[in-house]
């Protein structure tokens, strides 16, 4: 995707997105938002962002790459705005009939009536045949 010409490029962020490039072989943790560290444009190249916590408002992150010709002159930009969105599988882990976010019972299961964690009931039935 890159323009006719790039040989290398460089990637800004805002603070809530993290930053990978795959490069010749190697993965390389992407410096600060504005680092202006330069990679080659070479076959293979991947460019990951991620986003680790929800965003407050819709577009509140952004990533720009910079793409640059033979000797450093800047040529374009491509830009993405991200929007993170949060799920978690709340439970009623301690089955008081009140749903928690946070209880500690969450990550385990104990059989019994002073038992906790969720109860799951799976539909295995054919609905389509």
């Amino acid at each position: 995707a890159a323009p006719a010409g790039a040989v290398s490029f460089s990637v800004k962020h805002t603070e809530g997105v993290s930053v990978e490039v795959a490069c010749q072989g190697r993965v390389e943790a992407g410096a600060g938002p504005s680092s202006g560290t330069r990679w080659p444009l070479d076959k293979g190249t991947v460019l990951r962002f991620s986003m680790s916590r929800a965003s407050t408002e819709v577009n509140d992150n952004k990533v720009t790459v910079s793409f640059y010709a033979e000797g450093g002159k800047p040529i374009n930009q491509a830009g993405v705005f991200l929007t993170g969105i949060g799920i978690s599988l709340d439970v009623d882990a301690d089955r008081d009939g009140v749903v928690e976010k946070n209880n500690p019972n969450k990550a385990s299961w104990t059989w019994g009536p002073e038992g906790h964690g969720a109860i799951l009931l799976v539909s295995c039935d054919k609905e389509n045949p």
